[in-house]
């Protein structure tokens, strides 16, 4: 019974001293967290590599997620941002191949395959030249990026641009899908040449 007593009053003074213990908050969850059970969907560096057309979290670091509803009130405004339109397309000696029409947002810079999870030289050049052109040379430059719903494309290019040091940066999760489920315009889109021809 003694036993008993002491082992009870050991027990009871342990949790009134972890009791005592200041309050510490829980590590903010990484966005990682939620694929964590399929890591080698990832880069080293974080970038998505495979299965693109899937879905996507809610945010990026470094950019502003919007909705349908705030980038048509942003481009009704005095200072509407620059929109890149990062759809993929299959390029073969030379040439971008298309068995439809790729539409986008009217008023778009349609850049494909900027966000492949890894890019070689060629295609690094080719977004760090047109995200230059879309901004003037000004990295503080109010840039949107958009694919379609589902779509990693967009996310890595905004994780890119904002590795870069853009620090303007929105991504438009819904993309070209959103925009026409909102009755919105949309206009057949030309890709920009590749490789950049200075």
């Amino acid at each position: 019974m003694k036993n008993l007593t002491l082992a009870l009053y050991f027990f009871c003074s342990a949790l009134a001293v972890a009791g005592d213990q200041p309050n510490q908050e829980a590590p903010q969850q990484n966005w990682l967290e939620a694929f964590k059970d399929q890591e080698e969907l990832f880069s080293f560096e974080g970038y998505r590599i495979i299965r693109y057309r899937s879905p996507t979290p809610q945010g990026v670091d470094g950019a502003e997620t919007i909705g349908t509803q705030r980038l048509y009130q942003m481009l009704q405004g005095t200072q509407p941002p620059a929109l890149l339109n990062v759809q993929p397309v299959r390029w073969l000696q030379g040439h971008f191949l298309q068995n439809e029409a790729i539409m986008q947002i009217p008023g778009s810079r349609w850049i494909p395959n900027v966000g492949m999870g890894e890019l070689d030289k060629g295609w690094e050049d080719y977004f760090r030249h047109h995200l230059n052109m879309v901004a003037n040379n000004q990295q503080n430059a109010a840039l949107v990026l958009y694919c379609r719903a589902d779509c990693w494309m967009s996310w890595n290019a905004v994780k890119r641009a904002a590795e870069w040091g853009y620090t303007n940066l929105y991504w438009y999760r819904d993309g070209v899908d959103g925009w026409r489920e909102a009755g919105l315009e949309l206009q057949e889109g030309t890709p920009e040449p590749y490789p950049v021809r200075r």
